[in-house]
């Protein structure tokens, strides 16, 4: 991770299935925080299982609506058996996308989380994320006391 200056890497196993995500921060919370080596503990031991993916064929639109809800930086990109075939990170967002959406779309995937984080389905669909995503922004814009 440091030669390549990446702060998660992708786990996989049988040449190229995706099984997980390592990334800089479960290295220092599951890692480093508890006193193991970093020299002796497996990878798979401490990589994310849960993954949220997107095939090449699923829109930008797509990627960045997951982005925002799951907020994570990065998109495993797969095919077929979760055959990993490449990574969208914000960075090819920002690089690519409109100047006007990225700096949307970078907020979002950066805004603190409103409640305990879980991965997977949510059970909202993207819709109804947007909306609550909306209500929540103009609650956070009004003065304080015009909410109380």
């Amino acid at each position: 991770m440091e030669s390549e200056d990446v702060g998660s890497l992708p786990v996989v196993q049988e040449g190229a299935r995706l099984v997980g995500v390592v990334t800089d921060r479960d290295i220092a919370i599951r890692v480093v925080a508890p006193g193991l080596d970093p020299e002796t503990t497996p990878v798979g031991e401490i990589a994310s299982r849960e993954l949220v993916t997107l095939s090449p064929d699923d829109s930008l639109d797509d990627a960045l609506t997951l982005m925002a809800r799951e907020q994570v930086r990065r998109l495993p990109i797969v095919v077929r058996e979760d055959e990993l075939v490449g990574v969208l990170s914000q960075a090819d967002v920002a690089q690519s996308a409109k100047e006007k959406n990225v700096g949307e779309v970078v907020e979002a995937i950066s805004r603190a989380p409103r409640g305990p984080r879980v991965s997977g389905a949510t059970g909202i669909d993207d819709d109804s994320y947007r909306q609550a995503d909306e209500q929540s922004r103009r609650q956070e814009d009004e003065p304080r006391n015009e909410r109380d």
